[in-house]
């Protein structure tokens, strides 16, 4: 099985992508509070002598331990996933790209002290990189098509992991707040 099973805190906010044998250790633990969504996997034990019978974990696509509840913060910028912001789509000049023609474009350059931070990065082809080179988008004559926003956290773990499954994908958009409703 590839799906991930999103894990959360008590308190309902994305603490990691784990796998199916993760998930069942936590469980056979008893430390998950909740889960949602339909059984995702189902692991099967070994036979019990006594009864013949054998042991099963159902998986949920979603469960919710116990613990402390810690403020999560948004991980760093990395390219993966600014692109992933942005669509794989050059902010310039609109086309969209694979990854190895892409690269990590800062609005405001970092020498004129610009920031390497999610709302100062956008996503840019490389010739449209190039020929902005070390200005502004004003100072290069060049406009921004989307204007470049840190993910929330639930923004994040959607960007993160290529096969959300679709109740992971109805809880985490829950979270989400930099997407226009149509």
């Amino acid at each position: 099985m590839n799906a991930q099973i999103l894990k959360l805190n008590k308190a309902g906010i994305p603490v990691a992508w784990v796998d199916s044998e993760s998930a069942a250790i936590t469980i056979s633990k008893g430390i998950v509070i909740w889960t949602m969504g339909n059984a995702e996997a189902v692991l099967r034990g070994g036979i019990q002598r006594s009864t013949g019978q054998r042991s099963t974990i159902d998986i949920p696509p979603i469960i919710a331990v116990q613990g402390r509840v810690k403020e999560k913060a948004v991980p760093r910028i990395c390219n993966r996933l600014l692109f992933a912001r942005d669509q794989m789509t050059c902010l310039y000049c609109g086309g969209q790209f694979l990854a190895r023609d892409l690269s990590r474009d800062h609005v405001i350059p970092r020498s004129h002290k610009g920031a390497d931070c999610w709302e100062n990065c956008v996503t840019a082809c490389r010739r449209c990189n190039h020929h902005k080179a070390d200005r502004t988008p004003e100072q290069a004559d060049m406009e921004l098509l989307a204007v470049p926003f840190a993910p929330t956290l639930n923004e994040y773990f959607f960007l993160s992991n290529k096969n959300v499954l679709a109740d992971q994908m109805e809880y985490l958009k829950g979270g989400f707040k930099n997407v226009m409703s149509a």
